[in-house]
């Protein structure tokens, strides 16, 4: 990671507000800042194990998931106004096990998420009905300690129709996978018996989140093993067959590395570490540097460019 040359700042495109979303797993809160850092925002407080974060920019929303106690089965996904007012649970507990990262769907109306204990990966509307399972990797009782059946990641690629999502496996074990399949299940199947579910890319120490540039047509993810193929962030061709795509790894030296949000039209990338740093970098990881750091652990980050308020 190049430290010495900070990543230029790429000004936010006209009449809109550049901020992130960060998620504090250890202090329980839903922060906004600025792309620097800077004037740091409780957007909530109290949340309960929070790991993956998505805004929606026109509704003024932010949305995010609660992990909770995995024995507990106390999982949940949250959501309130850009400023913290209006938060209401939208998935209550029993629903959703360990929900992890979040993706929203703006074209479908679709929250997409990942069950890690659940051991499935799952949809719903915007307010949180119509929940439907699309992916199941196994039985949360009875594979419950086979940690190749967790799902943690996701992203969607509706010019493909498809989802692809990782499954991390124990720690440092190499055995971690991207996966992908129909964004819809196939006619006359269930999402534990679907026939279109592929194993893109394997043996990868632990993947975590995944976003992807749809321009460039390219799949980000990070990975929080050990070095040198973990704890860095990669990425890889979309278009790549399964088992065919030849992961880069562009970004290196993180802390446990979890949360990744992609400034395309800018260039840049944000990434958050469970040592409690955020970076910026762009997109082929040049000029990587930490605007933050020691802000305890950190997982999920978004990136939204807001209406600037008229005076």
């Amino acid at each position: 990671m190049n430290l010495p040359h900070p990543t230029t700042a790429t000004a936010a495109r006209a009449d809109t507000t550049p901020r992130l979303f960060v998620l504090n797993l250890s202090a329980g809160s839903v922060l906004s800042m600025t792309p620097d850092g800077k004037d740091q925002q409780v957007i909530a407080s109290r949340c309960h194990m929070p790991d993956g974060v998505a805004v929606d920019v026109d509704a003024g929303r932010v949305y995010w998931t609660n992990m909770g106690v995995p024995d507990v089965d106390d999982g949940t996904i949250e959501r309130a106004d850009l400023d913290g007012s209006n938060r209401v649970t939208i998935v209550p507990q029993g629903v959703t096990h360990t929900p992890k990262q979040i993706h929203l769907e703006t074209e479908s109306g679709k929250l997409y998420w990942s069950d890690r204990e659940g051991m499935r990966v799952m949809r719903c509307n915007l307010d949180g009905s119509a929940v439907e399972t699309l992916v199941v990797t196994g039985d949360p009782k009875a594979d419950r300690g086979d940690q190749t059946r967790w799902c943690v990641g996701i992203a969607i690629d509706p010019q493909a129709g498809e989802i692809y999502w990782t499954q991390k496996g124990s720690d440092n074990a190499g055995v971690g996978r991207i996966l992908r399949a129909g964004i819809e299940l196939p006619p006359g199947q269930t999402a534990a018996n679907r026939s279109d579910v592929e194993v893109w890319i394997d043996r990868l120490p632990e993947p975590i989140d995944l976003e992807i540039d749809h321009e460039q047509r390219l799949l980000y993810w990070t990975d929080r093993g050990d070095p040198p193929n973990g704890n860095t962030v990669n990425r890889a061709s979309l278009d790549s067959p399964p088992g065919k795509a030849r992961p880069e790894i562009v970004l290196t030296h993180l802390m446990e590395g979890i949360g990744l949000a992609l400034d395309a039209p800018g260039e840049r990338m944000f990434v958050t570490d469970l040592g409690g740093s955020v970076y910026v970098a762009g997109l082929d990881g040049s000029q990587g540097h930490p605007i933050l750091f020691a802000q305890g652990n950190l997982s999920g980050v978004a990136y939204a460019e807001l209406p600037t308020a008229k005076a």
